[in-house]
C-alpha cells in the first residue's frame, strides 16, 4: 500500500476565502465602487518537523517568496459629489410648491400693510413739516441779522450826519477847498459804501414821507407843491429813512 496521504489544506480557491482571513468577495452589485486594497507581505515560514515540511507540499510558499495578499471590499457608499464629480443616481429633488395663503391671512396682512403706508405717510407729512419750518426759521434769523446789522450801522452814520451838514454849509460859501475838500470828497465816499445816500434837491416834487416842510409860499411857476429851497439835506440808508429834508414849499396859486 503506497504512502498513506494526509488530508490537504484547504486552499483559497475551495474555501472561496483570501489569504489572511478576510470575508469572502461577494459579486458587485449595481454601480457600487469597488476599493481594492493590496497587500504584499513577506511569509517567513517557521521550523517545523521535516516530516510535516514534506506533507505540506506545494500548500505552504516557500521561504522568501511574496505571498500576493488581495484584500476586496465591496459596496462601499460614497457621499454624493465626492468622487470624481459624478452625479448621484437618483430622482432630482424638487422644491414642494408654496403653501397657497388663505384668506384670513391675507386679510390681516392687508391691514398691516395699509397701517405701515398710513404711518409712512404720517412721517413724511412731519418731515415736511419740520423741513419747511426749518427753512423758515433760517430765512427769518438771516433777516433779523440783517436788519440787526443795518440797524447798528444806521445808527453809526446818523452820528455823522451833523458833521455832513457842516461839509455842506462849507461847500455853500467855498470854504471846501484844498486839502481840506479832499479829506471831505474821501470822506463822503466813505459813508457812500455803507449805503448812505443823500436826498433833496431845489425842484423836487414835495414829498410828505421824505420830506419836512418849514415854510410854505405860493407861486405861479409851479403846478404841484415844489421843493424851492433845501435848508437841510436828508439821508437815507438803502431803503431805510434815516433823517427827512427840511425844505420851504411853494404851492401853486
Amino acid at each position: 500500500m503506497t504512502e498513506k496521504e494526509k488530508p490537504r489544506a484547504a486552499g483559497p480557491e475551495d474555501t472561496g476565502s483570501t489569504p489572511g482571513g478576510s470575508a469572502p468577495a461577494e459579486p458587485a452589485t449595481g454601480d457600487a465602487p469597488r476599493v481594492v486594497i493590496r497587500n504584499n507581505r513577506k511569509i517567513s515560514q517557521p521550523a517545523e518537523p521535516e516530516g510535516t515540511a514534506a506533507d505540506a507540499g506545494t500548500d505552504a510558499p516557500a521561504e522568501g517568496l511574496v505571498e500576493d495578499a488581495e484584500v476586496v471590499v465591496d459596496e462601499i457608499e460614497v457621499e454624493a459629489g465626492t468622487v470624481d464629480g459624478a452625479t448621484p443616481a437618483g430622482p432630482p429633488v424638487v422644491d414642494a410648491p408654496a403653501e397657497p395663503v388663505d384668506a384670513a391671512t391675507s386679510s390681516t396682512l392687508g391691514a398691516e400693510l395699509e397701517a405701515l403706508r398710513a404711518d409712512l405717510d404720517e412721517r413724511t407729512r412731519d418731515l415736511q413739516r419740520v423741513t419747511a419750518e426749518y427753512a423758515n426759521y433760517r430765512k427769518r434769523v438771516e433777516r433779523d441779522r440783517a436788519a440787526v446789522a443795518e440797524q447798528a450801522t444806521g445808527t453809526v452814520l446818523a452820528a455823522l450826519l451833523p458833521i455832513l451838514d457842516d461839509l455842506d454849509r462849507a461847500r455853500e460859501h467855498g470854504d471846501l477847498v484844498g486839502p481840506f475838500g479832499s479829506v471831505a470828497e474821501q470822506l463822503i465816499a466813505a459813508l457812500g459804501k455803507f449805503g448812505l445816500t443823500p436826498f433833496g434837491e431845489q425842484g423836487d416834487p414835495f414829498d410828505p414821507t421824505r420830506h419836512e416842510a418849514v415854510a410854505h409860499q405860493t407861486s405861479a411857476d409851479v403846478t404841484e407843491p415844489t421843493c424851492v429851497q433845501i435848508m437841510r439835506r436828508g439821508y437815507q440808508l438803502g431803503e431805510r429813512l434815516l433823517r427827512p429834508a427840511l425844505v420851504a414849499v411853494a404851492d401853486p396859486e
